[in-house]
């Protein structure tokens, strides 16, 4: 009982960080408005730090192509830009067409696949972690480059948003950011020892967290009373995301089966379109969109659920691999068994 005690507040810390920021930043806001203003007012730098912090951890390596993996890539892409998206609009218009705000965030969780620790729990469940390592600059410039399109696409007839303020915005706060962070990535890889800089990547990965934590505190601190008012609507948020990814999970083992994908692949696409880039997808609406904290809640919200549901998936994946194997002739093959790959993020073995 206290292994699986352990092992869960392993892979759910993320959660639990979080969980304790909103409780932080509501007391703070509840207590203090002034301090909850102030602490407001520091959003703006966070979220650029935020950025800075995620385009310097990204880990981008040279590959060879193998057979197959341009199938792969394909397949991936498809589904989590064409298919998912569609998915997560279906869902939100269920649960949230009457509640604009709180359907734009849910839209825009939904929309963004993971750039970082899906590779932590891939690798967990002895998933290829090589072909992951690929999709993180595709993954990265799609959604990046579809933000707007898809805020336009999904929202234009419940937000009201201005499109093209929020297209001019992101290209002034992370065509800056990019360069400098890519800048700087490259500068130290070339000035520093391998193993130093790779732990200092590993360093930056621990504690990109605690600033989305910090964000968040400033967040519901700032804007606490509003956000109040709609405590009713958590639990939908919760319910649509729960939909979602029991959705995507019956999706991608569907498409595995149709594919015939052998195990590696399959772990590897469950986990690209369970895991969502809130992280990046908060720090870019909150410049796209500011002063709408319902917009932002929503985000965060979905972030609670997922690390919880990714723990769940590492598990079942790893039991049906156990299936596989236990069964003659069904080995996996020596570059797909666990062992550590090209920029994976570390994630305590749970």
């Amino acid at each position: 009982m206290l292994r699986r005690i352990s092992n869960f507040l392993t892979s759910s810390w993320t959660t639990l960080l979080l969980f304790g920021a909103i409780v932080t930043g509501s007391l703070v806001g509840l207590t203090s408005s002034s301090t909850g203003a102030t602490l407001g007012n520091g959003v703006d730098l966070t979220v650029l730090g935020l950025i800075f912090l995620l385009f310097f951890e990204l880990r981008l390596q040279r590959f060879s192509f193998q057979h197959g993996d341009g199938r792969f890539v394909l397949l991936a892409w498809c589904t989590n830009f064409l298919i998912v998206p569609a998915i997560g609009f279906l869902i939100a218009s269920m649960f949230l067409a009457g509640k604009p705000l709180f359907f734009t965030g849910v839209i825009i969780y939904f929309m963004a696949p993971c750039t970082d620790w899906f590779l932590g729990f891939t690798r967990l469940a002895h998933g290829n972690t090589r072909l992951g390592s690929l999709l993180i600059p595709v993954n990265m410039a799609t959604q990046l480059l579809l933000y707007p399109v898809y805020l336009t696409l999904f929202t234009q007839w419940h937000s009201g948003f201005e499109i093209t303020i929020a297209r001019d915005t992101l290209l002034q706060w992370f065509v800056i950011p990019l360069l400098a962070a890519r800048a700087l990535h490259l500068v130290l890889q070339r000035a520093l020892p391998t193993t130093l800089f790779a732990s200092t990547l590993d360093t930056v990965a621990r504690v990109i967290p605690f600033v989305i934590a910090v964000l968040v505190v400033q967040i519901f601190a700032a804007n606490i009373p509003t956000i109040a008012d709609h405590l009713s609507v958590v639990t939908l948020i919760l319910a649509a995301v729960f939909v979602f990814f029991i959705t995507t999970y019956v999706m991608g083992d569907w498409l595995s089966r149709h594919f015939r994908l052998s195990y590696p692949d399959r772990a590897l696409l469950a986990m690209i379109t369970a895991a969502r880039n809130a992280p990046l997808m908060l720090g870019v609406t909150v410049v796209a969109i500011p002063n709408e904290p319902l917009v932002y809640a929503a985000i965060i919200i979905g972030m609670l659920v997922e690390f919880p549901h990714l723990a769940t998936l590492t598990k079942l994946l790893d039991r049906q691999r156990r299936n596989v194997t236990e069964q003659p002739g069904t080995a996996l093959p020596a570059e797909h068994r666990l062992r550590p790959g090209p920029g994976v993020v570390a994630v305590p073995d749970g």
